[in-house]
């Protein structure tokens, strides 16, 4: 028998740890979310996650969004990935940004480092499906009747710069599946610096305890009366500094 705050029904009040809010109106809020915090779990057990920090400073985010895990969550972003993640305040607001997701209407921009040297810019198109080890995805190159179900995932890149063997990108989702940077940039033979789960045969990290992937832009039309809210999130020091010492500009 475990405590009882195992059985608790949302996300516990959390928030010993300091994460930016970069943007706050009545309806929505953005965050800037540190590398090593997940952005929800799953039952009362997960702790230090942004579902935690978002309920003890907003309490009013537990009834809104389509999951009691998820409060007001209107994406994800993965634990070694930071950068900017976009909540609701209200279920209309919820609903309308969701929304905007499927009609791929909001813009999201990331930035990579990663192994090789890249074309000056591209679109990787391969669709994607859960593998075997259900903790990673793959990319399906030719469907098939058989084929498991599959998600349309579409990244298209721009390199900004590149120094030894190493790439420096921009990246932007047109879609949004699990993992999908991560996995395409690897089915094309470009892992991300320091993305254990994908990029195994790289074991040079340049000091990282993370993968090297930062969701440094957004852009979507406000639900409340569709004017264009553009935010971007600096890249974090410890990115920065391996750039720095790579002499790449940033």
């Amino acid at each position: 028998i475990g405590p009882k705050q195992w059985l608790a029904e949302h996300p516990l009040p959390d928030s010993h740890f300091d994460i930016s809010i970069l943007y706050e109106d009545p309806s929505v809020l953005l965050v800037n979310k540190p590398a090593g915090v997940a952005t929800h779990g799953f039952s009362g057990r997960d702790t230090d996650t942004l579902a935690n920090f978002l309920l003890a400073k907003r309490p009013n985010l537990v009834n809104v969004g389509k999951s009691r895990w998820e409060p007001g969550l209107v994406h994800r972003l993965d634990r070694e990935t930071s950068g900017l993640v976009l909540i609701a305040k209200t279920e209309s607001a919820f609903e309308q940004l969701r929304a905007q997701f499927r009609r791929r209407q909001i813009q999201k921009i990331y930035r990579a480092l990663v192994w090789g040297v890249v074309p000056c810019q591209g679109v990787i198109d391969f669709p994607l499906a859960h593998a075997r080890d259900k903790r990673r995805m793959r990319v399906v190159r030719q469907l098939q009747k058989s084929t498991q179900r599959a998600w349309t995932a579409v990244t298209r890149y721009r390199r900004l710069g590149q120094s030894q063997n190493l790439s420096w990108l921009e990246l932007e989702m047109t879609t949004g599946v699990t993992h999908q940077i991560r996995v395409h940039l690897a089915a094309v033979g470009h892992p991300i610096v320091g993305d254990s789960l994908y990029g195994a045969h790289a074991t040079e990290t340049f000091g990282l305890r993370r993968h090297f992937l930062h969701a440094s832009g957004l852009e979507f039309r406000h639900p409340d009366d569709g004017r264009i809210i553009r935010l971007e999130a600096e890249l974090p020091s410890e990115l920065r500094e391996v750039l720095g010492n790579l002499q790449m500009k940033f």
